[in-house]
Parts: C-alpha cells; sequence; structure tokens
C-alpha cells in the first residue's frame, strides 16, 4: 500500500483499511453527495489524496456527533468560506499592484517638479479620532 500512497490514488479498499470503516460507508457517503471518487473505465472508485483530506473532515464531524445533513452544510460553507477567502486574496493582490503602479506614476511626475512634495503617509483614523473642521 506504500506504492499506492506515494501516487496519491487509492481503491475503496485501501481507504476503507486505512481509515478503519466499512466500504459500505464510503459507498453511502458517496449516495449522500459528501464524497465523489472518480471512476476507472472499469467503474472502479478511485481516491485521491484530496479525497481522503475530506474523508478525514467527514470522519471528524461524525465523531462529534454531527447527522449528515450537517456535515453536508459544513462542508458546503467551507467550500463557500475558502472560495471567499480566495476572492479577497485575489482583490489584495489587485489593489496592492494597483497601488504599486499608481505610486510608480506618481514617483515618475513628480520626479521634474519644481517643487518636490515629501511623499504623503496614509493615517488611519477610527471612530472618536475624526477630526472636523471647527475643532
Amino acid at each position: 500500500m506504500s506504492a499506492e500512497r506515494r501516487k496519491g490514488v487509492y481503491m475503496i479498499s485501501a481507504v476503507a483499511e486505512l481509515y478503519d470503516i466499512h466500504p459500505q460507508t464510503l459507498r453511502l457517503y458517496e449516495r449522500e453527495g459528501l464524497l465523489s471518487p472518480s471512476r476507472t473505465e472499469g467503474n472502479t472508485r478511485i481516491y485521491t489524496d484530496a479525497d481522503l483530506e475530506r474523508l478525514q473532515m467527514i470522519l471528524n464531524l461524525r465523531e462529534l456527533g454531527v447527522n449528515l445533513a450537517g456535515v453536508d452544510i459544513i462542508l458546503q460553507m467551507r467550500e463557500k468560506m475558502e472560495r471567499m477567502q480566495d476572492e479577497v486574496r485575489q482583490f489584495t493582490e489587485f489593489v496592492h499592484r494597483d497601488l504599486a503602479r499608481d505610486s510608480a506614476a506618481l514617483s515618475a511626475r513628480t520626479r521634474h517638479a519644481l517643487v518636490r512634495l515629501p511623499r504623503a503617509e496614509l493615517v488611519r483614523t477610527g471612530p472618536g479620532k475624526q477630526r472636523s473642521a471647527g475643532r
């Protein structure tokens, strides 16, 4: 099995043995939509490392007493959170690239200015730290 493990492809019997569960349990998780193993041309279920990570999450939740419907909801929420985190990361990278580009353009425009201005720094203000014109 160590050769199978290195490849990252596992048959249902190997997964059942590895996690000490019955193959019918894996079939049930597939029927319920919790797992989606690939299939060979001969229709044999093939589990990847990603499938095993998901199975481990399912088993951990089951051990905590979560029913299958709850496991499904938790897994869906987890996937949505991962997608949202990825979107936030992409947006943050975009903003950083945009700011760097704007900073470079501003630097190029002011390089030959008659009066050079010091670099401006952004100052964060929070509630209660805002200043009004009257103060």
